[in-house]
């Protein structure tokens, strides 16, 4: 498929109450309204054909075509420049949290850049390194992860979770769950900053998202003996 025929064939699975639905989460034009699971099963197998076209449909600054991208992109091809282009152009908490954060945790360069964008003054660049790292705690061996530094974040986090800026409050807890998730050897650490933290506010604008409790969801996890179970893929 060339480039014109996927944004034609985007914009014939558009549908106006999808458009209005991704509206009230943060998306702005242009965008055609895709449902998530109609890019998979209409579009993945023949983009990921062509790495070009992925590169191309992301820049094309349309948030279906963006997302599109993340789905099919091959994560180890990625370098550390373009990957740097994308988090500059994830101007919603969807492209950065999900779209640029799963693919970056499965990049060579996951770790690098999630340190690097934690440290931003941006919104969505600070939330997608801390959804890399996130992302990351979910596939990576745990003799691969610096025990000390998910330490240290714990720290941070339950020092500064409920000053940080909007959507950086809601993947600080998101780290926190994913620790508590994923990461074992710290995982009742994260129950105590979980505790410590309670309840998080988000501005999720007019919508009915919920921020998780973290107390909650690593409880929940506990009950199905799922504490340490790994991904194979945080792609989705």
């Amino acid at each position: 498929m060339t480039y014109e025929e996927v944004m034609e064939k985007l914009e014939q699975f558009g549908s106006d109450q999808t458009k209005k639905t991704l509206a009230r989460h943060g998306a702005k034009e242009p965008f055609f309204g895709v449902k998530v699971g109609d890019l998979k099963k209409h579009f993945v197998k023949e983009v990921k054909k062509d790495q070009q076209l992925v590169y191309d449909l992301y820049a094309s600054g349309n948030s279906d075509a963006m997302y599109l991208a993340g789905l099919t992109v091959k994560p180890k091809e990625m370098t550390k420049e373009r990957l740097n282009e994308w988090v500059r152009g994830a101007y919603w908490y969807m492209i950065s949290e999900y779209t640029v954060a799963q693919v970056t945790a499965e990049s060579l360069f996951a770790l690098e850049l999630a340190r690097e964008w934690m440290q931003s003054d941006e919104e969505m660049i600070m939330t997608a390194g801390w959804s890399t790292y996130s992302n990351y705690l979910s596939i990576a061996p745990d003799d691969e992860v610096d025990r000390e530094e998910i330490h240290k974040l714990l720290n941070r986090v339950e020092k500064n979770i409920h000053t940080e800026q909007n959507r950086v409050r809601y993947v600080m807890n998101q780290f926190v769950i994913c620790v508590g998730a994923y990461y074992k050897p710290l995982s009742e650490r994260a129950k105590e900053v979980a505790a410590r933290i309670g309840s998080v506010h988000v501005d999720v604008g007019d919508t009915a998202c919920k921020v998780p409790l973290a107390t909650a969801y690593i409880q929940k996890i506990e009950e199905r003996n799922a504490v340490g179970k790994k991904r194979k893929t945080c792609i989705c």
